[in-house]
C-alpha cells in the first residue's frame, strides 16, 4: 500500500490525473522513482492518440495531435523547465543571475525559441519514422527520458540555497532507487528492435553532458534543470532510433 500511495503521488504531481485517495505530499520525494512508470503512462495514452489521429488526418497531424495530449496530461511541466533553461542560460551571466532569470516565470526569446525548435524536431522526427514504429518510440521515448533527471539528481546537488523549489527536487535518489527506476524506463525498450538499444548511449552522453554542464555555471541543478534534461533526453532518442532504424 505504501508503494501504491508513492506511485500516486508521482502521478498526481507530474501529470494532471488526480489521485483517488488523500495522500501526504511530504513522501513526495521518493516517489521520484516512479518517473518512468509515469513515463509509460504518459507515453501510452499518447501513442494511442497517434493511432487514434491517423486514422483521420496525416502522420504528421497524429504526432501534433499527440504530443498535444502529453502536454495536457502533464501540464507542460517538463517544456516549462526546458524554456527556463534557455533563458537562464542563455541571458544570465554568473550563478545568480541565471538563477534569478530561471525564477521569473515570463519566457524570453531563449526559452521561446528553445520550446519551439525542439518541437519541430520531434515532430519532423516522428514525421519521417514509419508509422508502426511511433507508438513504440513515444511510449520508450517517455519512459527512457525520465530516468535522465534521477541521474543528475544522484550525482549533483541542489543549486538554490533556500530550496525555491519543491523539495522534490532537492531529493537524491539512493543506488538501489536508480536500478528500480532504470528497469522500470528500460522494459519498454524490449518492444523494439535490438539494435534500437543503443539509442541509449548518446541519450546517456548528452545527459551525462548537460549535468557537468549546470554544474561548471552554477554547481548544481534546479527542477527547471532536470526537466530540460528530460525534454533533450526524449529528443536524442527520437533522433537515435531513426537513425539506428536505416540498419534494421
Amino acid at each position: 500500500m505504501s508503494q501504491l500511495k508513492l506511485f500516486l503521488l508521482a502521478l498526481s504531481f507530474y501529470t494532471r490525473i488526480p489521485s483517488p485517495i488523500t495522500l501526504d505530499y511530504k513522501d513526495l520525494p521518493k516517489a521520484t522513482v516512479y518517473l518512468p512508470l509515469i513515463g509509460w503512462l504518459v507515453g501510452g495514452i499518447m501513442a494511442l492518440c497517434f493511432v487514434l489521429a491517423d486514422t483521420l488526418w496525416s502522420q504528421t497531424t497524429a504526432v501534433i495531435v499527440a504530443f498535444i495530449v502529453g502536454i495536457f496530461l502533464t501540464g507542460a511541466f517538463h517544456e516549462d523547465g526546458l524554456a527556463d533553461v534557455c533563458d537562464g542560460f542563455g541571458g544570465g551571466w554568473g550563478k545568480a543571475r541565471i538563477l534569478e532569470i530561471m525564477k521569473d516565470s515570463v519566457i524570453g526569446a531563449y526559452g521561446g525559441l528553445g520550446l519551439l525548435l525542439i518541437f519541430l524536431l520531434k515532430i519532423s522526427v516522428l514525421s519521417d519514422a514509419p508509422f508502426t514504429l511511433v507508438p513504440l518510440m513515444l511510449l520508450a521515448g517517455q519512459s527512457v527520458s525520465r530516468l535522465m533527471p534521477l541521474c543528475i539528481m544522484q550525482r549533483y546537488e541542489y543549486a538554490r540555497e533556500n530550496n525555491s523549489k519543491a523539495a522534490v527536487a532537492v531529493y537524491k535518489p539512493t543506488r538501489s532507487n536508480l536500478v528500480f527506476s532504470a528497469s522500470s524506463a528500460l522494459l519498454p525498450l524490449l518492444l523494439l528492435p535490438s539494435l534500437c538499444w543503443l539509442a541509449l548511449l548518446p541519450v546517456w552522453l548528452v545527459n551525462v553532458g548537460l549535468g557537468r554542464y549546470f554544474y561548471r555555471h552554477i554547481g548544481g541543478y534546479t527542477g527547471d534543470c532536470l526537466g530540460a534534461s528530460q525534454q533533450l533526453a526524449e529528443s536524442i532518442f527520437y533522433l537515435s532510433v531513426s537513425a539506428l532504424w536505416i540498419y534494421i
